[in-house]
């Protein structure tokens, strides 16, 4: 599949909703942890293959802000999972910078602390920049940002003018770098469950019902060709698009 690809548009920012863990471990009759330590496999999988792609950065959603919600004893395994998935060299292997995005106060203190030293051991880094979205959802994001902005205001840090669509951007986790082009969703759920809402205002959207172990290179690569094919109007009529500039 990879000839296929135009080279030369490949998505700079894939963000991917990891779906269908829980459901790939019960058609399995194995507990739901088992389906994320393998969805941990796939992300090792996928991320080498972005690299090799030339994409610059994966945003990876992996816990929301309402998976709080989820069973103690499932929450438990994650943490763990988070911990254990960040011994992986796979970030040195492949020139990787590591990033998180989300309200990381609400995770155990020993996470946030491997979080924080992954990040730094990664800051040189400078093939492609993985995102990891952890404790997040788009409505909190936003909600802080609006906070944050309205604090800003009132110690006239910031005129109530200067509040714009680049603005709000700039007060985003996600400020540091570029909107997604392409959102990529596996398990066959078709919605986008509170994620980067603002951020993927013009992203191509992809869905696919292979459930997120099962996720390999060539379904990434057949995402990518079917992102290529479309075209990218930002409102234009297809007239403005093709018309000679």
């Amino acid at each position: 599949m990879t000839e296929i690809l135009d080279m030369q548009r490949i998505p700079r920012h894939i963000a991917i909703i990891m779906d269908g863990n829980g459901r790939w471990a019960a058609e399995r009759k194995q507990p739901r942890s088992y389906g994320h330590r393998m969805g941990v496999e796939t992300v090792r999988r996928i991320t080498s293959e972005c690299t090799r792609l030339g994409v610059k950065y994966l945003t990876l959603y992996t816990f929301s802000t309402e998976n709080w919600n989820r069973p103690a004893e499932e929450i438990s395994a994650l943490m763990g999972l988070v911990l254990s998935s960040l011994e992986d060299e796979i970030f040195m292997k492949n020139n990787v910078r590591f990033q998180v995005i989300g309200d990381m106060r609400r995770l155990p203190e020993e996470v946030q602390c491997k979080l924080q030293e992954t990040m730094e051991h990664t800051a040189g880094n400078t093939a492609m920049t993985m995102v990891v979205a952890l404790s997040y959802s788009s409505k909190w994001e936003i909600t802080n940002a609006v906070r944050n902005i309205a604090k800003e205001v009132k110690e006239g840090q910031m005129a109530l003018e200067a509040i714009d669509e680049e603005a709000v951007t700039k007060h985003l986790n996600t400020a540091f770098m570029p909107d997604p082009e392409l959102l990529i969703r596996t398990g066959g759920e078709l919605r986008i469950s509170n994620f980067l809402l603002w951020q993927i205002a013009y992203a191509e959207l992809y869905f696919c019902d292979t459930y997120w172990p099962d996720f390999s290179e060539q379904e990434l690569r057949e995402a990518i060709a079917s992102y290529q094919r479309r075209q990218r109007r930002f409102g234009k009529t297809e007239e403005q698009m093709t018309a000679p500039q």
